[in-house]
C-alpha cells in the first residue's frame, strides 16, 4: 500500500521514481536533459541525454526544446539540480517536465 501511495504522489509532484517511467515517457517522443556541467556529462551521462547545463537552461532551452508542449525528463546527479530545472522551465511555460528523483545516484 506505502508503494502505490508513493507512487501517486511522485506522479502527482511530476517526480520520476523508476528508469521504466522514463524510457516510456521517451519512447513516446520526451526529451531527457542532463542538468549538469558538461564536464559531469562528458564523464558519463544517460543514453539519448542532451547536455543543456541548468545554467544555461533559460538562454538555450528554446534551440533544444522549441515546443513547450514536449514531456522533459531532467537528471543531475542527486536530484537537486534537476529539481531547480523543473521549476525554472515550469515557469517559462513548460508543462510537462519530469524530474528523475534521486537523479543518477538513484540508478547507479
Amino acid at each position: 500500500m506505502f508503494r502505490k501511495i508513493k507512487r501517486i504522489f511522485n506522479r502527482s509532484s511530476k517526480e520520476m521514481s523508476s528508469l521504466q517511467e522514463m524510457q516510456k515517457i521517451l519512447s513516446n517522443g520526451g526529451v531527457l536533459l542532463d542538468v549538469r556541467s558538461n564536464q559531469e556529462y562528458e564523464e558519463g551521462h544517460l543514453p539519448s541525454a542532451i547536455c543543456l547545463p541548468v545554467y544555461h537552461l533559460k538562454t538555450k532551452i528554446g534551440e533544444v526544446v522549441p515546443n513547450k508542449q514536449t514531456t522533459i525528463v531532467v537528471y543531475c546527479s542527486s536530484g537537486s539540480r534537476s529539481k531547480q530545472a523543473k521549476m525554472q522551465l515550469e515557469q517559462m511555460g513548460y508543462q510537462k517536465v519530469y524530474n528523475l528523483n534521486g537523479g543518477l545516484n538513484s540508478i547507479s
